[in-house]
């Protein structure tokens, strides 16, 4: 059973079939006539203005120093323990927030370090760093 007879020799096509051609272009004529109506109708919107400039505010550094005897010292001013905590608090009203760096001695008791830290938290200082000596 065939399809065609034995005498017809099989011809090759040499012709381009253009009917997927125009349909690709069909198909895109019409989406360009559905979007180009749709871009032509914007909003006007009054955007806000900007600069670039950077602003370079550097928060200021609070250094907390404790000493080999237990005492507190703020930016190398002697501080009484009641006081700590309110002056805490007010650095950590400011905007920028400073940075808190706590030096302690050596030879304090780690209380003593962990006292100040745990106030500096309760006033909300986010950003506590301490201050090391490298060994040599």
């Amino acid at each position: 059973m065939a399809f065609g007879t034995q005498d017809e020799p099989d011809e090759v096509m040499n012709e381009i079939n253009m009917t997927p051609l125009v349909d690709v272009m069909l198909v895109l004529l019409i989406i360009f006539i559905i979007t180009v109506p749709v871009m032509k109708h914007a909003v006007n919107v009054d955007l806000p203005r900007a600069t670039n400039q950077v602003q370079d505010v550097k928060p200021q550094t609070i250094r907390l120093s404790v000493d080999a005897t237990g005492s507190y010292y703020w930016n190398e001013s002697r501080v009484e323990d009641a006081s700590l905590p309110e002056m805490l608090q007010a650095e950590a009203a400011k905007n920028p927030q400073p940075d808190l760096h706590i030096r302690g001695d050596k030879d304090v008791r780690y209380e003593r370090v962990a006292q100040a830290m745990a106030a500096a938290q309760r006033a909300g200082i986010k950003k506590i760093g301490f201050i090391t000596e490298p060994k040599n």
